[in-house]
């Protein structure tokens, strides 16, 4: 993808592309990584700053997001600032981009067409969903079934017993409930119910990524959330997980920073990308600070133990008892965001309002409720400061910010899902790293 320059400045990023699986894609010059990874060994590069977005993020999406959060960073009071704090302070932002639309243009109307952008025609669908699923014989046969039932009545009482069973057997196919000890956070939910999830789907109010999750294609919307949260997972254990080793490598004579930013399901990607293969990889030393942004996945996934039906530790416990984060982590909750606030819950068929009193359910999202179920010794719950507020950040601790007060613009279905560019959540990102400097600099063993 190369390097784009953030408007407005004389600045830039670089933006590296993975496909479905974590591999990098190739770019006409071979592997952009490469590039990069031969800045940081030049040993002039002081901090790096990976960031990832979330769901629905096509390459021009992701784009603009970075475009606007890297340059909410860059035009902030903080970056001059960071000239004197991170002395010396020679940054390096690298945006990563993987596929992760649960859903395409293309909709369902309700006398039974589909209406496309791109493409009308139920092959064209079929093929998009194929994309976003994975090209089986299996997975083939049982879309065809209830895209054909859709083409006859897409918005029918109930579901029909042909189609309930073809999505019982399409959620198997896919591997997307995995129970036990330390369950990935894909498996964050109730047992699927196509029934349920076609009847919650139906809420004309309740959308993903600004998308209705309505109608006979509800439960099959539903699935390929679920999809798009286990590929954040892979994508970050796998091909971004080891730039992050290489990174480490190459910065290693130099002792360059390094700092993580994930936004929705991004904070899967940053979360997998520290935890490797099973959250049981290893890193050659820890990074110096991450930041959760209205996070999808799982308020347990970082606790040591579930307090849920001896559910076990939490996926990415291992994070912090293997002592991965020597700054400190930060995470930011909104009132206002109703795609974690509404939808999170919805998916895991989950039904009625969240509570943001003291009541902290079995299934909800970080950017609702924070990282919880941590010893108090390392977790605070305080308020998103306003830009320019002192934050006195600790190492290795965990800070959930209520952020209500500033991340609250947006309408439609999300809400202020992605309202994630204005200052004071540029300022709290600084603040995160600023307070990595006093982090001990042990090599992870």
């Amino acid at each position: 993808m190369g390097h784009h320059r953030i408007p407005g400045t004389d600045l830039q990023y670089g933006l590296i592309a993975y496909d479905g699986g974590g591999v990098e894609r190739s770019e006409a010059n071979g592997l952009f990584s490469k590039e990069l990874i031969g800045e940081i060994e030049k040993g002039a590069v002081s901090d790096v700053f990976f960031f990832s977005h979330g769901w629905k993020g096509d390459i021009p999406a992701a784009i603009d997001q970075y475009d606007r959060w890297i340059g909410a960073l860059v035009k902030s009071t903080d970056f001059a600032g960071a000239r004197e704090r991170l002395s010396p302070f020679h940054p390096l932002f690298i945006g990563l981009h993987w596929p992760s639309e649960p859903w395409g243009d293309e909709e369902a109307r309700a006398d039974g067409s589909f209406s496309a952008t791109r493409s009308n025609s139920g092959p064209d669908i079929l093929a998009q969903y194929l994309a976003r699923l994975g090209d089986t014989p299996e997975i083939r046969a049982l879309l065809e079934v209830i895209l054909l039932e859709a083409r006859r009545n897409i918005a029918p009482a109930s579901l029909p017993a042909t189609v309930r069973q073809a999505y019982l057997d399409l959620n198997a196919a896919l591997g997307l409930r995995s129970d036990g000890v330390a369950a990935p956070p894909d498996a964050d939910r109730e047992q699927f119910n196509p029934d349920d999830a076609f009847d919650a789907g139906n809420q004309d109010d309740i959308a993903f990524g600004g998308v209705n999750l309505g109608g006979i294609l509800g439960p099959l919307r539903q699935l390929s959330y679920w999809t798009m949260k286990k590929r954040a997972r892979t994508i970050g254990e796998g091909g971004m997980h080891n730039f992050l080793l290489e990174a480490q490598t190459a910065s290693r004579e130099s002792d360059t920073r390094i700092h993580l930013m994930g936004h929705s399901f991004g904070t899967i990607v940053v979360s997998a990308m520290l935890g490797g293969k099973g959250a049981q990889g290893k890193l050659q030393r820890p990074v110096d600070s991450v930041t959760l942004i209205q996070g999808a996945v799982s308020l347990w996934c970082y606790a040591p133990n579930i307090p849920f039906h001896n559910a076990g530790r939490g996926y990415f416990s291992r994070i912090l008892s293997d002592g991965k984060i020597s700054g400190p982590l930060i995470t930011t909750q909104s009132r206002f965001d109703k795609a974690v606030g509404r939808l999170y819950p919805l998916a895991s068929q989950i039904y009625g309002t969240p509570s943001f009193e003291n009541q902290l359910p079995e299934y909800g999202a970080i950017g609702a409720y924070g990282l919880q179920g941590l010893d108090e010794s390392i977790q605070s719950d305080i308020r998103m400061l306003p830009a320019g507020g002192e934050y006195k950040f600790a190492t290795a601790k965990v800070y959930n910010l209520e952020s209500s007060q500033f991340i609250c613009h947006g309408d439609g279905a999300s809400g202020a899902h992605s309202d994630i560019a204005g200052p004071e959540v540029a300022h709290a990102i600084w603040e995160a790293a600023f307070a990595s400097v006093h982090a001990p600099e042990e090599v992870l063993k």
